[in-house]
């Protein structure tokens, strides 16, 4: 699809980078990539560049990272452009009401989940959490609100498999590129009237931390399932082994699901390789 409409990008993650690389298979290719500055990472807390903007310099496109959205020179810099409409995905920042109303047509938003249902920063998790059989992405007008502005399309995706993680994230980013470029010219050109949500139906995702990993391998099955493949890679779904008169952290990288039961098929033991579980078992559960 070829598009003259210009348009600034707003993104960080690995989510962002395949919303971005759908795009650029469509033809729609931002003037301006908008992410967040450059963070510590590791032990050594080595500054490193988000993903999104290595994909930028990959791809020549102009990006900027401010430090704060309310920074002047940063709105002048979006406000000369004269975008047709911005369009965000996987941020991690609030924006505020008076960037949002910059472009002609308002600012859109890629959501991995079907709104009113999973709105806020974990809706892939959450729905692998739930067991749901179904979930999908939402094209949405932005307001001041957290996910709260009217609908302008969906589309649904089967899940009842669960997938990992970082299947369901890649294939919904794909699947909301795909259909935001089906949908943006009869959006642009007003046939596509966006659609309030109903509010009354709203649920909301919740902050996940490294301890929310944790499982008790004696405990519910269904759910220590649903927490290795909502929780790889981060925080990653683990357990505590004792050893040598310590606690030792055991990372699960792999299961599958039989008879209702989880089956675990690789870890990774603290300070060690990853392995198969019989090798783990003969290794640190044997007596």
């Amino acid at each position: 699809m070829n598009n003259n409409s210009k348009f600034a990008f707003f993104g960080t993650d690995e989510l962002s980078v395949k919303v971005l690389e759908t795009l650029k298979d469509r033809g729609l290719l931002p003037s301006l990539i908008v992410t967040v500055p450059d963070q510590p990472k590791g032990r050594k807390l080595v500054l490193t560049p988000p993903p999104v903007k290595l994909w930028a310099l990959e791809n020549k496109i102009d990006f900027a990272q401010p430090e704060s959205l309310n920074d002047p020179a940063f709105y002048s810099t979006l406000d000369t452009r004269h975008s047709t409409f911005f369009l965000v995905a996987s941020y991690g920042k609030i924006i505020p009401q008076n960037i949002l109303d910059l472009p002609t047509h308002g600012s859109l938003n890629i959501h991995p989940s079907l709104l009113p249902k999973y709105r806020g920063a974990t809706p892939l998790e959450s729905a692998i959490l739930a067991g749901d059989d179904k979930t999908g992405v939402t094209i949405m007008k932005l307001d001041a609100e957290m996910d709260h502005g009217p609908i302008v399309a969906q589309t649904e995706l089967d899940i009842s498999d669960l997938p990992y993680y970082e299947k369901l994230r890649d294939e919904l980013a794909e699947m909301g590129a795909n259909l935001l470029a089906d949908v943006l010219p009869k959006y642009l050109s007003g046939e596509l009237v966006p659609t309030e949500q109903d509010h009354s139906q709203a649920t909301f995702t919740k902050k996940i931390e490294k301890a929310d990993g944790l499982i008790d391998l004696d405990g519910n099955p269904g759910l220590n399932y649903r927490k290795i493949r909502a929780f790889t890679p981060w925080p990653g779904a683990y357990f505590f082994i004792k050893k040598d008169d310590r606690d030792f952290r055991v990372l699960i990288k792999k299961a599958r699901l039989e008879n209702g039961e989880p089956i675990i098929e690789s870890v990774i033991p603290e300070g060690k390789s990853e392995m198969d579980w019989d090798s783990f078992q003969r290794g640190y559960l044997k007596s």
